[in-house]
């Protein structure tokens, strides 16, 4: 479209999400349509805008309905308050959790408040850019799907995951952590072996 959902869930979710839906969901058949053995369906977006927390959602809906026996997997980034620029953002996240909390069947939450902290913290980024804050979302989503593309014995698909996680049906919020957190620029200077990562504890005799 030419425009978005104007910071505003219902509009994303009711308005103009409906009119493109059919749209979106066409694509995520042909998608469906190429994979041999398809687990589900993992989508990443914001709760704090109009499309990322309507549409977002709405799409999690029909692909329900339409993929009832498939796994949805969401990886939102959550609104905070010192990073704000929208009034209506707390408003849009509330709604957004009801819909995730209905059709979703696990959801990876990112904090935006938090990525902010290690940027400037950990990774000593003075003003984090959106590279900066992709890269380590993305470093975190190779870390929760790394069972799916590398042969192991423990969560080998999305279903042995959520079964292993997810103590009830509607408890399926996780939190996430991340080590080691290194900077794309010093990867050369630092080592990431596991006796740097955790050295040998200190025996005094």
């Amino acid at each position: 479209g030419t425009h978005g959902a104007g910071n505003n869930w219902a509009r994303g979710h009711y308005t103009e999400g409906v009119e493109f839906i059919d749209q979106v969901m066409d694509v995520a058949r042909k998608e469906v349509e190429g994979c041999d053995c398809m687990q589900g369906f993992q989508m990443c977006h914001s709760l704090g805008g109009g499309t990322g927390s309507g549409m977002g959602t709405l799409l999690f809906a029909k692909l329900r309905e339409e993929y009832p026996d498939r796994m949805l997997v969401s990886f939102p980034v959550f609104p905070t308050p010192k990073v704000s620029d929208v009034i209506v953002e707390p408003y849009n996240a509330t709604l957004a959790i009801h819909q995730l909390t209905e059709y979703a069947d696990e959801v990876f939450v990112f904090d935006n408040e938090a990525l902010y902290n290690i940027c400037r913290r950990t990774l000593k980024r003075k003003q984090p850019t959106f590279k900066d804050l992709n890269s380590l979302v993305s470093a975190v989503m190779g870390g929760i799907t790394g069972s799916l593309r590398f042969p192991g014995q423990l969560n080998a698909d999305l279903r042995k995951l959520g079964t292993n996680l997810i103590p009830f049906p509607r408890l399926h919020f996780f939190t996430l952590g991340f080590a080691p957190l290194i900077r794309s620029d010093a990867k050369m200077y630092q080592k990431a072996c596991l006796p740097a990562l955790a050295p040998a504890p200190r025996v005094d005799v």
